[in-house]
């Protein structure tokens, strides 16, 4: 079954920062090699120093700049650019989503193969068989939501799934929570197409060991029959050595898999699989272009019971008992990761059932397949555990909500420790070891007595049926002492693991950080072995030299030069000793400095998923690395710590390739794993060069934008006709306004000209429930009082009494702008208005979202006091007011059958306010689709602006696409920049705010 599946597919030109006309010019030493590549390639190249700094890191550890980026369209891109870096002698990396954790993403001075952006098909389905062709880029969670409809998937489960790419997965041969049940990656990569270290493109499959197919490939003059001739050889004379050498794990992917290449097939034939060696090879024997690959059925069920135990050792000494109750997952968390959850305003409401005394939580998963009644399942593994066993207490999980939960707060585990305040961080470098599970107990007794003759601790987590625990020291890795810690810490616990007959990786792979202890692990003849398997593939070693297997010497097996010679896992790091950054005088208070919160982003990448949460817009519409968060952060990071010359920060590339197209919909600082709050940064950064650089004619309407819908509401219906006059857009679009994008309208009566009209609020407060402030933004004022309208009524039909706020705008706009020192102004004097109402009793109730966030976040980094904090304590947007004082609950409705599509506010989203308007709408009687949709790409000014129009409409077009597949009969959307874009779409009228929705339906 033919498929034609690229996701999210960049749409044109126009979505990419090269839009902008800036030059990107190729670094010096390079020149040639990129001129080369523009010549021979469909696809993009990069060798300019932005791309050179955006691919020098990945999830792990390590920075590396490499020499350049390339993009292939497709096979042949991927072999001319194979073909070239070998003309010129440079080595080459392939990379999918660079969510790895072993730094086997980074190569130094390697030509980057950026396969995610174009080689993201689905080719091919075979239901019956259970298999799949893909290319190397497909998203994981993207092939498992189109194999759905089949009720298949792919089995191997990384938590990276919602942007690690398949070809990533086969590369580091990765797995997950449900390797007890099925495995690792290797077991389902069934046939793979490869292009080689000399260009030439080979299909590996079973090959049955000295069939005429097989004397057909050995007995040409080339590559793939070298290869071929040279694996078997090398199985046969090492039998004995694999046998001994290699741990018998579920999980186990340090070096190459020699054990896996030759086997007896089904049908009982002896086969050699070259697709098993190149599962887990992290691209050191070449690049995979396609996989075929075996699926598996999705249970229709599964059930959970988290056991808690007061002490870790004993949940460990439960681990190999709960492998023979038949379960698909065993996962564990210890106190430290229940303690930061519910320290977490994220996190919190997933920790609290766990009761007091928890010191490890060992968690059960059961699926369908196996079991066809839960209650009795976990009732049998309860009298094991609690009536029987050690653990003090069971929480059991029957239903898909309850057990999102249980799995959200397993899964915090690495973000809650990532966000711990200072340099001292849990780093990734030993943290996938493995031994069998039931050695575990005794293996974690001595881990911890390595941790303490190290003077440091670690917290516990992840995958206890498998005997893959995360175990992550907390050490400075910008200080030399504790780099050398590090280093032996890591000595020891290798050790370890051989006493217990592991693996030093189970699951992250070799590259940087495990590839210099291969040679512990395999001894001296399969180390022999791995060199010559690599220099049979790879007789230049150009091919990511150094990870996986390394020369010894420069007189080692191999070329005739010093590449792929010694690994040091303390090189190439992120930090390291040489590390500073400089740390700004700011405007906003950044409770642990300007540059910790850059130096939070920690490369894993999840600011490249695309089918949820609201991070990162304009990496959704142009999939370019320098759009998405990590991207942006990595830029920063080498502007502050001087890798960057010391002006780039300020020149108008840096400005408006990196800063500008951060729309600012604050996403980050809530769907980041770490808290990456972008939209904080540009903000003061863009303050800054204002200072430096002056500010804009646009900036400053932009910024004083209320002025001007004033004046403009003052004059209509003349300012509407002024806007429609021949030339008038001209003139607009000198000053950076985009001609295509429709202007808002303005009213002549304003909104504060019809609530004085009415004679004010119609509740007088001596009779009321209740009594706010309303503060109406300047959209519903000027240009759209229906809003304002539906609020006053709605909330004078719950009995209260109602303030209008008319002294001076929120300020936000001037924050987006970067004018912090206007924005502080405003804040100032709303505060110091707004203070007597709210020690009186009153709330501060507002229209629109991004006001109310304004005051509710962004107010308290721009002022400080116990005013600004009694302020924001008491302000509310209109429908999280309603919800919290559930005065929804006393309006008079008519019934209502109307389904509607919710199209939420980043803002709220990001402050986890966003959910309250859906329960109002639904209390009082809407069927409601809340769209877990990202940021419709208006923001504010952004779309307005000519040069960002294109990505503003291309990210619109998602949040359309999402409309239209909504079962809804209208949208909704609390947002005013969101209403706009949804009206200018083709064919859709401008949505209600959900406080309309509301007071339609009163009686």
């Amino acid at each position: 079954m033919a498929v034609e599946d690229n996701y999210h597919e960049a749409e044109s030109l126009d979505t990419s920062v090269d839009s902008l006309g800036y030059d990107h010019p190729d670094a010096s030493q390079y020149r040639e090699l990129a001129v080369d590549l523009r010549s021979r390639l469909d696809g993009g190249v990069q060798f300019d120093e932005y791309a050179q700094i955006l691919y020098a890191t990945d999830g792990s550890i390590y920075q590396a700049r490499p020499a350049g980026v390339v993009f292939p369209k497709h096979t042949a891109d991927v072999q001319a650019a194979v073909r070239t870096a070998a003309e010129h002698d440079v080595p080459v990396l392939p990379r999918g989503a660079g969510s790895s954790l072993a730094g086997q993403a980074v190569g130094p001075g390697c030509v980057v193969l950026d396969l995610s952006r174009h080689m993201d098909a689905i080719q091919d389905v075979d239901p019956d068989a259970q298999t799949v062709s893909v290319q190397p880029g497909v998203v994981q969670d993207h092939l498992d939501a189109h194999l759905e409809q089949w009720g298949l998937k792919f089995a191997p489960d990384p938590a990276s799934s919602n942007r690690a790419t398949i070809g990533g997965g086969i590369g580091n041969n990765s797995t997950g929570a449900h390797s007890v049940r099925y495995g690792i990656t290797d077991a389902y990569t069934e046939e793979l197409s490869v292009v080689l270290s000399d260009g030439s493109y080979i299909h590996t499959r079973e090959i049955v060991l000295d069939s005429e197919e097989w004397d057909d490939i050995v007995s040409n003059d080339d590559l793939e029959a070298e290869i071929y001739r040279t694996v078997r050889q090398l199985v046969e004379e090492h039998e004995a050595e694999i046998e001994h050498r290699y741990p018998t794990l579920k999980r186990s992917v340090s070096g190459y898999n020699l054990h896996k290449a030759i086997y007896e097939n089904s049908e009982g034939e002896t086969v050699i699989n070259l697709s098993k060696l190149f599962v887990g090879a992290e691209g050191t024997l070449g690049v995979v272009v396609e996989a075929t690959l075996e699926l598996v059925s999705v249970p229709e069920q599964t059930a959970l019971a988290l056991y808690c135990f007061d002490d870790l050792v004993q949940a460990m000494e439960a681990v190999p008992e709960a492998l023979s109750f038949d379960v698909s997952a065993v996962e564990l968390m210890d106190d430290e990761v229940i303690r930061l959850a519910l320290e977490s305003t994220q996190y919190a409401q997933y920790a609290e059932p766990i009761p007091d005394g928890t010191e490890a939580a060992l968690m059960l998963e059961f699926d369908s397949e196996l079991h066809s009644d839960f209650e009795a399942a976990i009732e049998e593994t309860n009298g094991h555990f609690v009536d029987s066993g050690a653990a003090f207490d069971v929480l059991k999980a029957y239903s898909s909500e309850a057990q999102a939960k249980l799995w959200k707060l397993r899964k915090a585990a690495i973000p809650l420790l990532m966000s711990l305040e200072g340099d001292p961080k849990p780093y990734p470098f030993i943290e996938d070891a493995t031994v069998p599970p039931e050695e575990l107990a005794e293996y974690v007794q001595q881990f911890e007595t390595v941790l303490d003759e190290h003077d440091t601790s670690a917290a516990y987590f992840a995958h206890a049926g498998s005997g893959t625990l995360h175990i992550r020291p907390i050490l400075n890795l910008k200080t030399e002492q504790e780099i050398e810690t590090m280093h032996s810490i890591t000595e020891d616990v290798t050790d370890l693991v051989l006493e217990h007959h592991g693996s030093f990786s189970g699951e992250h792979g070799d590259g940087m950080a495990r590839t210099e202890f291969t040679p512990k692990m395999y001894g001296p003849k399969l180390w022999q072995a791995f060199k010559t398997l690599k220099t049979a593939f790879d007789p230049e070693w150009l091919m990511h030299p150094g990870n996986v297997v390394y020369r010894d010497t420069s007189e080692d097996i191999g070329p005739d030069t010093k590449r792929g010679t010694g690994a040091d896992m303390r090189e190439h790091l992120r930090y390291g000793a040489a590390y500073s950054s400089v740390e700004p005088q700011t405007e906003l208070d950044y409770s642990d400095g300007f540059s910790h919160l850059v130096e939070l982003c920690n490369g894993c990448g999840t600011c490249r998923q695309t089918d949820s949460a609201t991070m990162c817009p304009t990496y959704r519409a142009s999939r370019e690395e320098i759009q998405a968060t990590r991207g942006r952060a990595n830029m920063l990071r080498a502007a502050i710590s001087g890798e960057l010359s010391e002006d780039e920060l300020y020149s108008e590339r840096f400005q408006e390739e990196v800063l500008d197209l951060c729309v600012g919909c604050k996403g980050c600082a809530s769907d980041c794993p770490t808290g990456v709050d972008m939209a904080k940064l540009k903000t003061e950064l863009k303050h800054h060069y204002h200072q430096k650089e002056g500010v804009s004619l646009r900036e400053r309407l932009f910024a004083d934008i209320d002025r001007l819908f004033a004046l403009g509401s003052t004059f209509a219906p003349l300012s509407n006709w002024l806007t429609q006059i021949p030339g008038a857009r001209r003139v607009l679009e000198q000053i950076g306004i985009a001609p295509d994008r429709a202007l808002p309208p303005f009213t002549r009566e304003s909104f504060e000209d019809w609530f004085e009209a009415r004679g004010g609020s119609h509740v007088p407060p001596s009779q009321a429930d209740a009594r706010v402030v309303l503060f109406p933004d300047t959209y519903t004022n000027y240009c759209y009082p229906e809003p304002g309208i539906a609020a006053v009524k709605t909330l004078e039909a719950a009995a209260v009494h109602i303030e209008l706020f008319s002294d001076n705008p929120s300020g936000r706009p001037s924050y987006s702008k970067g004018l912090l020192d206007v924005a502080k102004r405003r804040a100032d004097r709303n505060v110091d208005a707004l203070l007597p109402y709210v020690e009186d009793g009153y709330d501060v109730v507002f229209i629109e979202p991004s006001d109310a966030v304004m005051f509710q976040d962004e107010y308290l980094d721009l002022l400080s006091g116990t005013a600004v904090e009694r302020v924001s304590e008491n302000a509310y947007g209109v429908l999280e007011y309603l919800d919290k004082q559930r005065l929804d609950d006393v309006l008079n409705v008519e019934p209502t059958d109307e389904q509607l599509t919710y199209h939420g506010h980043c803002n709220q989203k990001a402050t986890n306010k966003d959910h309250h308007a859906v329960g109002v709408l639904r209390r009082v009687g809407y069927t409601v689709d809340p769209l877990d949709s990202g940021c419709c790409g208006m923001a504010g000014s952004f779309g307005y602006e000519a040069e960002h129009y294109d990505i503003s409409q291309a990210i619109g077009r998602i949040l359309f696409g999402q409309v239209e597949n909504s079962p809804g009969e209208q949208v909704t959307a609390p947002g005013a920049s969101c209403r706009s874009q949804l009206g200018d779409r083709d064919g859709g009228e401008r949505p209600p705010h959900p406080i309309e929705k509301v007071v339609e339906v009163l009686e």
